[in-house]
């Protein structure tokens, strides 16, 4: 009976496949294609950019106006700008006193600036070990605040969005912004505020992140390649050609007129900073990005980590280019040519459709053409496009060029949780506003360790299995068997490797494991 049954349903599938699934998955292919295409040239043009900056060694001094800020014998420290410094943070335990520590050695007048640690943590222990450590910064003549607020709403904008709201910011010119762990060199405020003094149209210097944990782990050295490049070339690109690029958060600088200019922090998405810099970008203010002024921060080392922060930062543009793409088109304040650059480039090919074509295509279809030989993906389709693309990523990190085979397989695999952020993000559905903060370990990791990347606790296998990866896993791996038996296309070392790195994921074996005592 059972038999009859399965002939009955492989029937009925081979009769709907000439009139229905080949038609459909051509369609697809093709729209694939498209997408791959319009990733390419999107990278080959940050390529070629990039390569021209290099070359004509277009630093953000010789574009833009850079002096050293000068004392004046007269005037005295007031002919300084006052500099608020923000740090906001939630149950930073492990890492407060670096942040804290780094902003109070700061080197700028002490009279003309003022720190606000901006603590939004549920614990009361840690708000207490927080609070300490600012009163003895206080000790010692740091111009330094410590404030709360009743309830955690809007998240990090929340926090920010309140932290301006007290008096003695009125008398601020400029905002520093640095996650918990984040630590900016002594020399800072020097290298970057007079961008802001001498160019009154620049609204955001923003700088780069250095990596402290980039060695840990295998994930961590694929993380390092993934945003090397988004610093190296992205950020680079936007700043020299529209002098537009997203704030990322946090080691920049904003004009705080600029900022109140724009609306001020909103928390209608997971990407504040994002939505703060269209908006500002959208008021006519100009942007500028130091590659050479680097602050060190920490990358998440465990998985679980890693996979909230990308939910978070796929999930939130999506939302955003949904919330604001046609007040974008309105906008009569910047050229067509940048509103083209933020709608297509910024948002819709970085922050759409790469995610997109990379699962959909790389990881469902490309593996279906298997199934259904019927349905051909030409050669520069299948390889010659992602062959270059992953070659033009890979110039951000040159020391990981021997771990790229790794890199493709990993991204490949959180591709799954990007898109699936990503389609939330546009529809607006359950998860869209989910934040859950980062988890940074600080020194945690080489304390519990002995310096070593700590060895797997005993937990339960429910607690580590992600049956989305496992499922994909299980498709490749099927894929690949039909392709090993019956196919001709060769696909199936491919389709085994990333059945593999499914598989890998799926058990949680990725990442460091931080035991709980």
């Amino acid at each position: 009976m059972e038999a009859m049954q399965g002939g009955q349903i492989g029937l009925v599938l081979q009769q709907a496949k000439a009139p229905l699934i080949v038609p459909l998955l051509k369609l697809v292919v093709v729209l694939c294609l498209g997408m791959s295409v319009m990733l390419f040239v999107e990278k080959v043009y940050m390529g070629i950019v990039i390569t021209l900056i290099k070359l004509f060694r277009r630093k953000p001094e010789k574009k833009w106006k850079w002096e050293a800020v000068k004392d004046d014998v007269e005037l005295g420290n007031s002919a300084y700008p006052m500099v608020l410094v923000q740090i906001p943070m939630y149950n930073e335990k492990e890492v407060y006193q670096l942040s804290i520590g780094a902003a109070c050695g700061l080197s700028w007048p002490s009279d003309r600036i003022i720190i606000q640690v901006l603590d939004d943590s549920t614990d009361p222990a840690i708000k207490d070990l927080v609070e300490l450590e600012v009163q003895r910064w206080a000790s010692k003549g740091i111009n330094i605040r410590y404030e709360i607020r009743g309830n955690r709403n809007g998240y990090k904008a929340g926090a920010l969005k309140e932290g301006m709201k007290h008096s003695y910011v009125k008398h601020c010119d400029y905002v520093a912004i640095f996650d918990a762990d984040f630590q900016p060199e002594p020399d800072f405020l020097w290298r970057t505020i007079p961008f802001l003094i001498h160019n009154p149209e620049v609204g955001l210097v923003q700088t780069r992140w250095k990596f402290v944990n980039s060695d840990e782990c295998l994930m961590t050295r694929m993380q390092e390649m993934s945003l090397d490049y988004h610093f190296t070339v992205e950020q680079e690109v936007g700043s020299a050609t529209h002098a537009f690029f997203g704030f990322n958060g946090t080691a920049g600088v904003w004009r705080i007129a600029a900022l109140n200019e724009a609306g001020g922090w909103k928390d209608r998405t997971t990407v504040e900073d994002m939505d703060l810099a269209v908006r500002a970008s959208l008021g006519g203010w100009k942007f500028v990005y130091l590659s050479d002024v680097k602050v060190k921060n920490e990358l998440p080392s465990t998985f679980k980590a890693y996979r909230y922060q990308q939910h978070r930062w796929s999930c939130g543009p999506a939302n955003l280019f949904r919330k604001m793409v046609m007040e974008i088109v309105r906008n009569k304040k910047v050229s067509p040519m940048k509103k083209f650059h933020v709608i297509y480039s910024f948002f819709f090919v970085r922050k759409i459709v790469a995610h997109i074509v990379t699962f959909v295509f790389y990881c469902i279809i490309l593996p279906a053409t298997v199934l259904v030989p019927e349905v051909q993906v030409p050669i520069w389709g299948a390889v010659y496009i992602p062959s270059i693309i992953t070659l033009l990523n890979a110039v951000g990190t040159p020391r990981s060029l021997h771990l790229m085979i790794f890199w493709i397989l990993f991204e490949n695999v959180m591709s799954l949780h990007r898109t699936k952020a990503t389609v939330i993000g546009l529809f607006e559905a359950g998860r869209v506003n989910e934040w859950v903060v980062t988890e940074k370990l600080g020194d945690a990791l080489k304390t519990k360790s002995g310096g070593k990347a700590a060895r797997r606790p005993r937990s339960r296998i429910g607690e580590r299995l992600h049956m989305l990866e496992l499922i994909v896993g299980f498709y490749l791996f099927f894929c690949g068997c039909y392709d090993l038996a019956f196919g001709k296309n060769g696909y199936f070392i491919f389709l085994f490797i990333q059945s593999i790195a499914f598989f890998i994921a799926g058990v949680g074996y990725v990442g460091t494991f931080v035991p709980n005592s």
